[in-house]
């Protein structure tokens, strides 16, 4: 059964419903979904995180990541980009970049932010730059998903997203939650294909 990797950093919650969503489509497709985040970046530089997170998902591996048959990374927006503890993680993944061992797997992204037009796509997009390092292959949404054309909330090509409100209160509307469900079948589709 092959494993994809939802990676994820959620503050307000937001998020880790939008992985959840996409493990449920992974789940779908006869694949291991496997539920990850990141330990929060303090501004404090003696104060860390514990090992094993007291409640929720527990925190990635970089074994996991190298592991991994397809990977979702999912973050809120941070002016237009990815969070500090998404790319803290991300940026200590060279071993596994010197090695290879994401290049030719599939990745896409989900994110999500408090304002309708508060970044969203453009996070997506700087997510990819990493993982195009790692010669990844992106995979986004097509327009086959009719969810696309009919979502007034969140939702692109580059993958799923949600519009939170501005205290992280709006629900994931139903075109988002249909839209993130496609994406985790996609996502495992794709790494079903090109494993075999």
């Amino acid at each position: 059964m092959n494993k994809i990797l939802v990676l994820y950093y959620s503050s307000n919650g937001s998020t880790k419903k939008l992985a959840q969503l996409i493990a449920r489509g992974v789940e779908e497709q006869n694949c291991e979904a496997l539920l990850r985040t990141v330990p929060r970046v303090s501004t404090n530089t003696e104060a860390t995180e514990p090992e094993i997170p007291q409640q929720g998902d527990c925190y990635a591996t970089c074994d996991e990541l190298a592991d991994c048959d397809g990977l979702a990374v999912g973050s809120p927006t941070r002016f237009g980009n990815m969070a500090a503890p998404l790319k803290y993680f991300i940026d200590q993944t060279s071993s596994i970049w010197m090695g290879g061992e994401l290049s030719g797997k599939p990745v896409t992204f989900f994110s999500s932010s408090s304002s309708l037009h508060g970044g969203q796509e453009s996070t997506l997009l700087t997510m990819m730059i990493p993982f195009l390092h790692h010669g990844m292959i992106i995979s986004g949404i097509p327009y086959s998903e009719t969810q696309l054309v009919h979502t007034q909330s969140g939702g692109t090509p580059y993958g799923v997203t949600h519009w939170a409100g501005k205290d992280g209160d709006k629900a994931i509307s139903e075109a988002e939650k249909k839209l993130a469900i496609a994406q985790g079948k996609r996502i495992a589709e794709l790494a079903n294909k090109l494993k075999s």
